[in-house]
């Protein structure tokens, strides 16, 4: 059962839209028209965190924005019935792109774990992406010699507590809505970030994402995640941008620092005065810098541009 939306309506102004996938209602929102925007949150949020963005692009763009299933108004299924995996995760954004019949020229904006998802869809689809954002993210595993913070290895080795502490007591998510900003969140924000995680059996998704953490070979994701930080070559030529919030405990600045590595022609911005919900510190800032790098990188001019390469590689 999904909770109730109307309380938080004035500042989420959207339609709601739902698919069923594989037996689950996976809800999005699909606003505007023009060049596709897919947007892809974390844990423990949802498609709420993108709102702004949502209003200040939907009416020169197509914005779509999904809850992952356990998240936000879709399905949150016990484990038993979805296996809360990466490899899931990706087949069910792919599935809602083939539904909407939305597979070419896709630009990508992500945010915490929505960023490996993404580069998940994008390694399957590369020849269909045109552009990414990326915000507090990362496409590749813990930076060499680089830990968990103690937080999060504490709810990702210790199961019996995790489950506890996570599900029952909801700490992780409400950790997140003081711990990610450098400004507090009003009384209203924070309630709609917490609404969807209202119980025991609604907070499974939160709980899962963090157990799905991939550490060492042999955990559920490692292979994936593996594979995509193997062949990041792939997206050599696809425009990035990365704006990086400088106060996030999870990832700081070294996650800033191999992006940087890996992608040297990139487009990086830093925010010291944001935390990792750098959208709810410095939106204002952000969301101009994502309008102009959309328009320095016109599709046009991409598809054009992929179209004479393979004509060159055929003479």
């Amino acid at each position: 059962m999904t909770f109730d939306i109307t309380p938080y309506r004035s500042m989420y102004p959207f339609s709601s839209n739902e698919v069923e996938i594989k037996g689950h209602k996976y809800h999005y929102l699909d606003e505007g028209q023009g060049e596709t925007l897919l947007l892809l949150h974390g844990n423990p949020t949802w498609s709420f965190y993108y709102r702004e963005v949502i209003k200040a692009l939907r009416d020169r763009y197509r914005v779509i924005v999904p809850d992952h299933i356990g998240c936000g108004l879709s399905d949150k299924p016990s484990s038993d019935d979805y296996p809360y995996t990466l490899d899931r995760r990706v087949d069910d954004v792919e599935a809602l792109m083939e539904h909407l019949g939305l597979t070419e020229d896709i630009t990508l904006i992500a945010h915490d774990w929505g960023g490996m998802i993404a580069a998940g869809y994008a390694i399957r689809h590369t020849s269909k992406i045109r552009r990414m954002v990326m915000l507090n993210t990362s496409f590749f595993m813990l930076p060499e010699g680089k830990g968990l913070p103690w937080r999060l290895w504490l709810l990702r080795m210790f199961r019996p507590f995790a489950t506890v502490a996570v599900q029952g007591f909801n700490v992780f998510s409400k950790a997140a809505t003081f711990m990610t900003t450098q400004k507090p969140l009003p009384a209203e924000v924070k309630k709609a970030y917490l609404a969807p995680y209202d119980s025991w059996a609604n907070r499974i998704a939160v709980l899962r994402f963090v157990q799905d953490i991939p550490l060492v070979e042999g955990d559920t994701s490692y292979e994936t995640c593996k594979f995509v930080q193997e062949h990041l070559d792939r997206f050599e030529d696809i425009p990035l941008m990365v704006c990086w919030g400088e106060h996030d405990f999870v990832f700081d600045m070294d996650f800033f620092a191999e992006w940087k590595r890996r992608f040297p022609n990139a487009e990086f911005h830093t925010f010291p005065d944001a935390g990792h919900y750098i959208l709810e510190d410095v939106h204002e800032k952000v969301i101009p810098l994502i309008e102009d790098f959309l328009v320095k990188h016109p599709i046009s001019l991409a598809v054009t541009e992929e179209s004479s390469h393979g004509a060159a590689s055929h003479t």
